[in-house]
């Protein structure tokens, strides 16, 4: 049972691992295409943003629901029993990364020699900022280290059990 709890740790924090890398991967393809004026579609590029949700789905607001009924249900002995977590047999717990497109506006610029300038001389670019995106970086880039940081926790708290 022990040993689940310590493979569900890690599982959460390699969720994490992945999300901040998929978002790492979003934001360098955000930058290298903030220039670009034609897609497949004909229209400039659209910012990529990453949504994180639940892996399993269950929102924090239903947990913390179940567990104030589980505890006002119980009386003041079985409160340590009723304050373990729950959650569903085969859900690991953590969180996945979803790809959307940023809807906002494009960025309208007078370049009358763009050859996708229109009739007015108006060119369309992408709805990127560069220092968002920047900072969005460093924000994952962070992320990450947090995540192998609690990984590397896990992993010595693991050892330090054995070892006793």
């Amino acid at each position: 049972m022990a040993i689940d709890k310590l493979f569900g740790a890690l599982n959460i924090s390699s969720s994490g691992l992945s999300a901040q890398r998929k978002r790492l991967d979003t934001i360098a393809g955000n930058i290298a295409n903030a220039q670009t004026t034609r897609t497949e579609s004909g229209e400039p590029y659209r910012r990529k943003v990453i949504r994180m949700e639940a892996q399993d789905g269950e929102a924090f607001e239903h947990v913390l629901q179940k567990t104030r009924h589980r505890l006002a249900a119980t009386n003041r002995r079985h409160i340590r029993s009723a304050m373990r977590p729950t959650t569903r047999r085969g859900g690991e717990g953590g969180v996945k990364a979803v790809v959307e497109e940023d809807t906002s506006e494009f960025k309208r610029v007078y370049d009358p020699t763009h050859p996708d300038a229109d009739a007015e001389g108006y060119v369309f670019l992408p709805n990127i900022n560069l220092i968002s995106e920047m900072v969005d970086m460093i924000s994952a880039s962070r992320s990450y280290e947090a995540n192998l940081t609690a990984i590397d926790s896990e992993k010595k708290m693991a050892k330090a059990a054995l070892d006793i």
